[in-house]
């Protein structure tokens, strides 16, 4: 093969690999949005309420004050577990044992945090107590509900990002002095709680934005839409941010021939 043709079938092998890992790392990006949405379906084609046949000590945990003011919750919840199980499956050195024990104890973590002692758990309450307290001492409304919303969502996502840390996401590319890789992982962190820090104003709003009164009864085609488009509005930050770090990084070819150095203009493309 001459260098020429070598040349041009190297350059044209780059970008389909390239694009074949950015189509996975938004596939695993998309994965837990499109779980909350296909949950969101299916409670909507059973016509599941609170009418609906539940085992007596289930339906004391799940109905009550909290999903009755927070119903998105419930499939944001499915969203988080979805991320647990969608970072076990990102490409990295861990093995799959570590990955299934991972795996477990980050859905462990979520499901703690946000079903302990009722449905809602320490997120909702954190959030709801924060919100409400802050108002009742004269903090306005709208500040007192930003204020509940970070604190619900600095809670989930600590169960979140540890979650999928010991499910085996690899944490940040060791490059550059330690101080930089320490900035970049607190500007990652940062990042990751201002995302989920929308998504919790985005969902809390469910109830203004029209949603009926599911759970106490079934959902109609009014409230698929409006709950759909709540949750994908919430979940595209984050999304895009998980997408971000699982998107390849371009890393520089060294010259196979002297004909590609960098010192030959003919060489440059």
């Amino acid at each position: 093969m001459s260098r020429t043709g070598a040349r041009s079938a190297t350059a044209g092998a780059g970008p389909a690999e390239t694009g074949t890992s950015q189509r996975g790392a938004w596939t695993l990006a998309a994965a837990p949005l499109l779980a909350a949405l296909a949950a969101l379906f299916a409670v909507f084609l059973a016509g599941f309420d609170q009418r609906s046949a539940m085992p007596p000590d289930v339906a004391a945990r799940f109905y009550g004050f909290f999903l009755d003011r927070y119903p998105l919750f419930a499939f944001a919840l499915v969203y988080g577990l979805a991320r647990i199980l969608a970072a076990g499956l990102v490409p990295g050195p861990a093995s799959w044992v570590r990955r299934l024990v991972g795996v477990l104890v980050g859905l462990a973590l979520v499901l703690g945090v946000s079903l302990h002692p009722t449905f809602g758990g320490l997120v909702l309450r954190a959030g709801f107590g924060t919100g409400s307290g802050a108002f009742l001492n004269g903090t306005p409304m709208g500040l007192a509900y930003a204020m509940g919303a970070g604190a619900a969502a600095g809670l989930f996502g600590l169960a979140l990002g540890l979650g999928a840390r010991l499910a085996g996401r690899p944490g940040p590319a060791p490059t550059g002095s330690r101080w930089r890789r320490v900035g970049r992982a607190l500007l990652g962190w940062i990042a990751g709680f201002l995302a989920l820090w929308f998504a919790a104003a985005v969902i809390g709003l469910a109830r203004d934005a029209g949603f009926g009164p599911w759970p106490r009864r079934p959902l109609d085609a009014r409230d698929l839409v409006v709950a759909a488009l709540l949750l994908t509005v919430a979940a595209l930050p984050h999304m895009a941010l998980v997408a971000a770090r699982l998107r390849p990084r371009r890393t520089p070819r060294a010259p196979t021939s002297p004909a590609m150095s960098p010192l030959r203009p003919d060489a440059v493309a």
